[in-house]
């Protein structure tokens, strides 16, 4: 048990020092402008075309660093600091999520098998929660409504687990479009990598405080009886 707070308090301290990082880099390389001036919108519609995609729409999303691909409704989602920022932080951002837009028009097999696992998570998200709780408390008496939780979170680890290489493969067609289009250059693509290799840590992060506490509850089930 004690195993398990140690392990879940090193790794929620880690997520807390890489976000702060990701948000940090994020704000320094915001600074640095592109060479050609081109807005985060602009640089995402010009990758999409160059991909010979054109049934996918780049629209403005509020909030900070809520940038995401809808693959239902074939739309990048840009916060509005990247739609409109010409800074290569935005382009990298705008870059990255346009990865994501060549994974569905590709077929790229793990975004298929995380779109997939999106509803179970959903359902299991809903409810995983209360039944933890209730089976926590239950433990001695009702074991096995512990149980029932744990593989619901467990399908969120496993969400957690196949993002990893989803957002990798989405940061590594960015990273080659930027250099091979010119968007970057000598200056600029250095930033660009640094920048979407913090935000890569931060999916690292997230499957190892999922893993990390879906080994905590784990323990407890076993240890019910001690």
């Amino acid at each position: 048990m004690y195993i398990g707070y140690i392990i879940f308090g090193i790794v929620a301290l880690l997520s807390f020092i890489v976000q702060k990082s990701f948000q940090s880099k994020f704000k320094k390389y915001s600074q640095i402008a592109l060479p050609n001036g081109m807005t985060g919108r602009e640089v995402a519609e010009m990758m999409l075309a160059q991909n010979g995609i054109t049934d996918v729409r780049v629209v403005s999303t509020a909030g900070q660093l809520t940038d995401h691909y809808n693959p239902a409704d074939k739309t990048v989602n840009l916060s509005e600091a990247v739609y409109n920022q010409r800074s290569i932080a935005a382009a990298a951002v705008a870059a990255h999520e346009c990865g994501h837009a060549v994974q569905h028009a590709t077929a790229y097999a793990m975004l298929g098998l995380r779109s997939k696992l999106v509803p179970v998570v959903n359902i299991a998200s809903k409810w995983m929660q209360w039944i933890l709780l209730a089976g926590i408390l239950l433990v001695q008496v009702f074991p096995y409504i512990l149980l029932v939780g744990i593989i619901l979170f467990a399908t969120t680890t496993l969400f957690s687990l196949v993002t990893l290489p989803v957002e990798i493969n989405a940061s590594g067609r960015a990273l080659k479009w930027l250099d091979r289009s010119g968007i970057a250059d000598a200056y600029t693509y250095p930033a660009a990598k640094g920048a979407l290799k913090a935000a890569a840590y931060t999916y690292v992060v997230a499957a190892l405080t999922s893993l990390a506490t879906l080994v905590y509850y784990i323990l407890i089930f076993l240890a019910r009886r001690d």
